[in-house]
């Protein structure tokens, strides 16, 4: 098969044969069509021996069912959540997949599973958003767009941030009722903070937190960035408040499976009310221009790749 593997060339990875998967029990084996990008794999690519397989978005159609019975029949089509996306063939275990309604595309679905996943996990975890002051750094990216709809699904007044006019384009159609480029740490208090940026952003919201309220850390923009506030900001001024932090790939996708999630993401987008928001959309052959336009911050949104 070919797959993306890690290479020394720029970006990353380059498209280069590689043996087919063999799969256990319980994997089912997946003829991939297409794969999505997230800034925490792109960015560990260099961290990777060359020619690692990895990825974690996945849609395709089962070529042949887990041996022990399990999952989606061969002819399903599915999206996973798994750990070598990136080729033309997976074995993915049965409990990180879910087959795809009619109306859902393979390109919309390879869109949701760390980022959509991500979001839907951050607002479980916070409780219940109805009239709730909901808050989304970073919200211009995958999981923040995810994370503004969701809310404002869920009946919550939904604050977004976002670095600039032109990245922050379309969240206001997504559900946001207002949107900030910048977040200081003097300002309206909220119930929910989703946090996506990390550093300065994370100082400033642990002073925006209500009290009882929730801060769910799920990705730093600059892992060198310190965490700075004032201590009684925390627990003189929001009694209660709690902080969280929220790494879903790959240690909660193999403690607690993606199916579930994954159906509850994929109602909503069959239904109409949940928009995956592919902003780049090419062949994987043309991987290096949409992992480095990724990497700028070009995407507002998903990146999409087709496994033609």
């Amino acid at each position: 098969m070919l797959a993306l593997l890690t290479s020394s060339a720029d970006p990353g990875v380059a498209l280069t044969e590689a043996p087919d998967p063999e799969p256990l029990p319980n994997e089912a084996l997946v003829a991939v069509e297409a794969i999505s990008l997230n800034r925490g794999e792109v960015k560990a690519l260099a961290n990777k021996p060359p020619g690692s397989l990895t990825g974690w978005d996945l849609a395709g159609t089962v070529r042949r069912q887990a041996a022990d019975g399990s999952g989606p029949p061969e002819g399903a089509r599915v999206v996973a959540l798994h750990d070598k996306a990136w080729a033309q063939l997976a074995a993915v275990p049965t409990h990180g997949m879910a087959v795809l309604p009619d109306e859902v595309s393979f390109a919309r679905a390879a869109a949701l599973p760390v980022a959509g996943i991500t979001a839907l996990l951050a607002l479980d975890i916070a409780g219940n958003p109805i009239a709730r002051r909901v808050l989304v750094t970073g919200a211009s990216g995958g999981v923040g767009r995810f994370a503004v709809q969701l809310a404002h699904i869920g009946g919550a007044h939904v604050s977004a941030v976002s670095s600039s006019p032109e990245r922050a384009r379309g969240l206001v159609e997504l559900g946001a009722d207002e949107v900030l480029h910048e977040l200081t740490p003097e300002g309206p208090e909220f119930d929910v903070i989703v946090e996506g940026v990390g550093g300065p952003s994370l100082g400033a919201a642990i002073q925006r937190v209500a009290p009882d309220g929730t801060i769910v850390s799920f990705a730093s923009s600059d892992p060198s960035a310190h965490v700075e506030y004032p201590t009684r900001a925390l627990f003189g001024r929001a009694p209660g408040a709690r902080i969280y932090g929220l790494l879903v790939f790959p240690e909660l996708a193999k403690r607690r499976g993606a199916t579930g999630m994954l159906d509850r993401l994929l109602s909503l987008v069959a239904a109409g009310r949940l928009d995956p928001h592919i902003d780049l959309e090419t062949s994987w052959r043309q991987s290096g221009d949409a992992i480095n336009a990724l990497l700028d911050r070009r995407v507002a949104g998903k990146a999409v790749l087709h496994v033609d």
